[in-house]
């Protein structure tokens, strides 16, 4: 089946290696107990009773979420949304001086000045490609005269050089898709015509039944397009044609890069100096932007209001989160996210999700400078860890705890795999788009067919990815921060670490990309294990406080912070 490559921050609408069937589980099964329900959940309410009968008071945490933007009008979220309480709305000054005016709900790092927002990105590897094409193919070039970060730079290009000349499987995946988004196109037309309606789902197309014989072969082509390619049966037609679309076009741009320089968007909207990280007052206050979709789910994942009888219920049940809008479609650049990180932390962001990555990071010298600003704060950071079946051992996944200039691990960083259950049809314990890492991966968190908030005021559905994992762990380490406030970053990450569900042996585990190795979760992960809430919350409950920073490694950069 077709593997599709894309950043993680925009993969919420495809899951080429996922059967478009799967079994009924109850919406927020993620959240279930194993021993109760017989479900591979993270024992939720086990957690909440045990802090009930401890008589544990919590204390609001504030979540930052990196994303492509969020509904702040969603009626799960409306309430549980940060909001400057040193910022007026709307009156056009930055009353906190903090450089960002009218910052209500966080920050769009992908908008103008003027309002505009910009959606769409080129592809990282292109972008190295072509900004260090004159530099690094100068005749005679010397690699040993070039410093550190050059030389960090120098081997990311010529990887992008390498795969640029290797463009033939890429091709053939871009002619399958552009016949198989003609063939849906065609066959969605006639549905609509047929049936009398503009937007629809494979699940309710399921249950209509066309009027002519030409209507009832395009719903049985339309169905198999769909299960094709791996869409999920929540999505409606309208958003999928325009997904598909839009993903053939960036690919099309990547394969033609090798002669042909990506668009700079970013030059049109934002118009700031990119490769100075101290020009850093751009973008503007619309946390929204244009492309919604998955920041509304991953926000809703950690926090969306519990037990007010509507939609679904988050993981922690009091915290705020701040939304800094840093992903476009198409990959992120550092910039955007080093200062978004920068951001988080001096706002009073006590755990970051980051539920985006990418295999090209020319300026991690910055995102480093970041995440050790937010170790030495006492921030947690969870990181989706990739959904290509990829082993990230071997094959890089940015951003990630290692630091560039030291090689060692930021101590406050979480990388997060995708489990799945035995109950979703297809599914075992892991989810088989998930990257995985023995060394690099930290633990596992559902992320398939995870039912959350979606743009509109009452609107929710499934997404999967490693992006609807990570949130699962971010909402349980704002849950510890809330509970047990003495906690330091690094002992939350203790807490969920030693806390993890060793799965039975006897339950195949399916490494990803294969089609039936069976291996250990130890294989797959550092801690061996799916996250567990309530095992969570008691090992916290043991923990002594530490004084902040009493282990951290000394610091290797001079400045960890933009001027």
């Amino acid at each position: 089946m077709l593997r599709k490559h894309l950043a993680i921050g925009i993969i919420f609408l495809f899951s080429f290696f996922c059967s478009i069937a799967q079994s009924d589980v109850p919406h927020g099964w993620h959240l279930l107990d194993f021993a109760k329900d017989s479900v591979y959940g993270i024992s939720l309410d086990r957690a909440y009773q045990f802090l009930k009968e401890k008589d544990k008071r919590s204390k609001t945490v504030l979540v930052a979420v990196l994303d492509g933007g969020v509904d702040t009008t969603q009626e799960d979220l409306k309430n549980i949304l940060w909001r400057n309480p040193k910022e007026i709305a709307g009156n056009g000054k930055d009353d906190d001086k903090n450089g960002y005016t009218d910052d209500i709900f966080g920050w769009n790092f992908l908008g103008g000045k003027d309002g505009r927002d910009l959606k769409k990105a080129s592809d990282e590897r292109s972008r190295v490609y072509h900004r260090f094409k004159n530099k690094f193919t100068v005749p005679g070039l010397d690699s040993n005269t070039l410093n550190e970060n050059e030389k960090f730079q120098y081997a990311m290009w010529q990887k992008a050089a390498k795969e640029l000349n290797k463009s033939g499987e890429e091709q053939m995946e871009i002619m399958f898709l552009e016949m198989t988004a003609k063939a849906i196109k065609k066959h969605d037309k006639i549905l609509r015509e047929d049936l009398g309606i503009n937007e629809y789902t494979c699940e309710k197309l399921e249950t209509l039944e066309p009027k002519t014989k030409q209507g009832r072969d395009a719903k049985f082509g339309y169905l198999s397009c769909m299960k094709m390619i791996g869409i999920d049966p929540d999505e409606k037609n309208t958003t999928t044609i325009t997904e598909l679309d839009e993903y053939v076009e960036g690919k099309k741009e990547s394969i033609n890069a090798k002669d042909n320089p990506p668009p700079d968007y970013r030059a049109d909207f934002i118009k700031d100096d990119y490769n100075n990280i101290n020009d850093k007052f751009y973008g503007n206050p619309d946390v929204m932007g244009p492309t919604p979709m998955h920041g509304t789910h991953v926000t809703g994942i950690i926090a969306a209001e519990r037990n007010n009888g509507l939609g679904m219920d988050g993981v922690a049940d009091n915290v705020k989160v701040m939304m800094l809008r840093v992903v476009p479609d198409g990959d992120e650049y550092d910039k955007d996210i080093a200062l978004g990180i920068f951001y988080a932390v001096d706002n009073g962001a006590k755990v970051i999700n980051m539920s985006f990555g990418k295999s090209y990071s020319p300026d991690k010298r910055w995102i480093d400078s970041a995440i050790h600003y937010a170790e030495l704060k006492d921030v947690v950071i969870v990181h989706a860890a990739g959904n290509e079946s990829t082993d990230i051992d071997a094959k890089e996944n940015y951003p990630n705890a290692v630091y560039l200039s030291a090689g060692t691990k930021a101590t406050n960083f979480i990388t997060v795999g995708a489990s799945s259950d035995p109950r979703l049809k297809g599914g075992g314990l892991v989810a088989d788009f998930s990257n995985y890492g023995k060394e690099s991966v930290d633990v596992f968190a559902p992320g398939v067919k995870i039912y959350s908030t979606l743009p509109g005021k009452h609107e929710y559905g499934n997404l999967q990815g490693t992006s609807m994992a990570a949130p699962v762990v971010a909402g349980l380490a704002a849950l510890i921060r809330s509970y047990f406030p003495d906690l330091t970053a690094q002992q939350v990450k203790l807490a969920i670490e030693q806390s993890v569900t060793v799965p039975d042996p006897s339950v195949k585990a399916i490494k990803p990309g294969t089609k039936n190795e069976s291996v250990s979760f130890t294989e797959l992960c550092r801690t061996g294990g799916i996250i567990n809430a309530y095992a969570a919350v008691v090992a916290a409950s043991n923990m002594k406080p530490m004084k902040q920073n009493e282990k951290l490694p000394k610091s290797t950069f001079k400045n960890t912070k933009p001027n």
